[in-house]
């Protein structure tokens, strides 16, 4: 269980699907980067609505975010669509060429109609897809692979069932040599002094609490409350009461390994073992961030049966309870509510997800892969210009 097959990409990187994808760099190309996918079967959009009129620290996050999408060790090859002399475009092309990557780029202009555009397109992206059949999987040690950690739609039993079963994962991949990444910032506020002395080193819980500190100036900024605003009404719902609650359950997924390293949204991680990102609470958002900052896999718990999933990214479901299970299993990989009705244990549980995290690198498909479900959104800082 230690190894798994897994695509080898001309950088050395490891990915454990073999996507070919068309991506936009702004906005107004999304409905012409979905008809280029949707003339050529096999292809997938990956489409946002960004990238234009943003202030400079979100032009660098949405650059940080596409080149870590398209470049990513889950895609063969990428198709760029952009703009006549486009810079971001022309970012994501240069990194791609250096990785030895496939990537083209097609851009709209004053010079050539779009029925040649799409010609265009289409015709390089049947190139790539045949080539792409004929790459193979090898033998990968599990120190290859980032998972990332992620909740949506949690309930009361999220802390105390699919979380610490997480949890439970992420302690067994670190162990083998692997890297586990938490995210989500605001589902840490109200317990972030817990993970903030987990850290490896005072250095690391500072850059952490700084994180933390830094999200709550800028939301206080606007004249909100992140402290009053959470638990959600849907939270509530499930049965959550307070935040320091769910934040407490949320960090359960981190486990009890030392936290080694905090990460930008979207950034890659430098160290092995468990790392944390810097992300929003917002499920498709936070997702997009840890794909692309190289997450072959994703876990995703939910007592609400939120259907998030990745259009280049694998995300696992963890079901916190037998009934959202049972009413929601197209949409959930794993039932921790088992621990509540079948006498499971909490390590049971991240055994199972261990195993899966394995099945699912060799090439099985999620439940979210099978009902397509392929949101993506980058995370925004700052009013558009």
């Amino acid at each position: 269980m230690k190894t798994f097959g897994g695509y080898r990409r001309p950088d050395g990187s490891i990915g454990v699907r073999n996507h070919v994808i068309v991506i936009n760099t702004v906005g107004e190309l999304s409905a012409l980067t979905r008809k280029i996918a949707n003339l050529t079967p096999g292809v997938i959009p990956v489409i946002h609505h960004g990238g234009v009129a943003q202030f400079p620290e979100d032009h660098t996050q949405t650059l940080r975010t596409l080149v870590g999408t398209a470049g990513h060790s889950n895609v063969s090859a990428t198709l760029v669509v952009g703009t006549e002399n486009d810079p971001i475009a022309q970012e994501i092309y240069k990194v791609l060429k250096k990785k030895g990557k496939p990537v083209h780029t097609v851009c709209l202009n004053k010079n050539q109609k779009i029925p040649e555009i799409l010609q265009e397109g289409r015709s390089w992206l049947l190139t790539a897809l045949e080539n792409s059949k004929k790459e193979v999987r090898e033998q990968c040690d599990i120190t290859e692979l980032i998972v990332g950690l992620e909740c949506g739609g949690s309930d009361a039993w999220s802390g105390i069932t699919a979380n610490p079963s997480i949890g439970a994962f992420s302690d067994m991949i670190v162990r083998e040599g692997g890297t586990s990444v938490l995210a989500e910032t605001t589902e840490a506020i109200g317990a972030e002094h817990i993970l903030a002395s987990n850290a490896i080193n005072r250095e690391v819980g500072r850059e952490f609490l700084d994180i933390v500190r830094t999200y709550e100036h800028r939301i206080k900024q606007t004249g909100e409350d992140i402290r009053s605003a959470n638990p959600t009404p849907g939270n509530m719902a499930g049965g959550l009461t307070t935040l320091e609650e769910k934040s407490l359950g949320c960090i359960k997924k981190g486990g009890g390994t030392p936290l080694k390293e905090v990460i930008s949204y979207a950034g890659k991680p430098t160290e092995k073992g468990f790392v944390f990102m810097d992300t929003p609470g917002y499920d498709v958002e936070s997702v997009c961030g840890l794909a692309a900052g190289g997450a072959q896999v994703v876990l995703f718990s939910t007592g609400k049966g939120s259907p998030t999933g990745s259009p280049i990214v694998p995300v696992i479901k963890i079901g916190t309870n037998p009934k959202v299970y049972e009413i929601m299993s197209e949409h959930i990989d794993i039932n921790a509510g088992k621990i509540i009705d079948q006498n499971n244990s909490i390590n049971d549980i991240g055994k199972e997800i261990f195993e899966k995290v394995i099945t699912v690198s060799n090439g099985e498909k999620t439940a979210a892969e099978n009902e397509l479900n392929q949101e993506f959104a980058i995370w925004r800082l700052a009013e558009s210009i």
